[in-house]
């Protein structure tokens, strides 16, 4: 099996709340219909604006959904039915293959069957710096910033997504794609969000460790980081 991330742009003009509604609908159906598994959604919803300040942004127009999905072969001839199902739902759509590794499991907010997860869901397109190998951009994202990263921010989900390849051809050169799950009210209160509510001393620790950890690897001016809910249709598989 392998995994595939795919990012979808909405139609110009088009409110993302919108586009969002219209892939929750009827895309996980489509792609389990065309052969994949272990779907799951993020979108730009309104549950999530108030998380509209922390966007960071390479793409322009930024892409507006996420679909996360496993298919027996990610080879372009057997996936023809995901393309079709993918350009029928968007303006465009660009995919990639990746190497998940799942850092945090969600046990403690697991949602219900094709429901909204509870909390957030930081999505992150990322690049790595250009000074540096990609062995060395790795040895440091596994090596310190995993560690990092579990231990200065309320994240109850964390996974990473090493892109292999991309499987289109104008797929933006990412490295890879992470995401973490939070609080609600982590969206509009750093404190939450680092863990480290009623602490300013705990508070700046955190936030220079993460902001210090992530220099060292990540090229801020080639990144996408979006607030994102999370919708998960695995249940969809049986």
């Amino acid at each position: 099996m392998e995994k595939v991330i795919a990012a979808l742009w909405a139609p110009a003009g088009q409110p993302r709340e919108e586009f969002g509604a219209k892939v929750l609908a009827t895309l996980p159906d489509a792609l389990i219909a065309a052969g994949a598994c272990h779907v799951r959604i993020n979108v730009r919803d309104a549950a999530v604006l108030p998380g509209d300040p922390l966007v960071q942004s390479w793409q322009a127009p930024q892409q507006a959904a996420i679909a996360q999905f496993w298919l027996p072969s990610a080879n372009a001839r057997f996936r023809v039915a995901i393309d079709a199902a993918l350009a029928a739902h968007s303006a465009r759509f660009a995919l990639w293959l990746v190497a998940e590794s799942t850092i945090i499991a969600n046990t403690a907010h697991s949602a219900e069957p094709g429901m909204r997860t509870w909390g957030w869901s930081q999505a992150s397109f990322i690049t790595f710096r250009s000074d540096i190998s990609r062995a060395a951009a790795i040895d440091h994202w596994h090596g310190h910033h995993t560690r990092v990263a579990i231990e200065t921010q309320s994240n109850f989900e964390y996974v990473q997504n090493l892109i292999v390849r991309p499987l289109t051809t104008d797929a933006p050169a990412y490295d890879a794609f992470v995401e973490e799950c939070f609080p609600l009210s982590a969206l509009d209160q750093p404190a939450v969000f680092f863990d480290a509510v009623g602490n300013q001393p705990k508070f700046d620790a955190n936030l220079a460790a993460m902001m210090d950890s992530c220099q060292a690897f990540i090229d801020f001016a080639r990144v996408d980081v979006i607030p994102t809910s999370q919708f998960d249709f695995a249940h969809r598989d049986v």
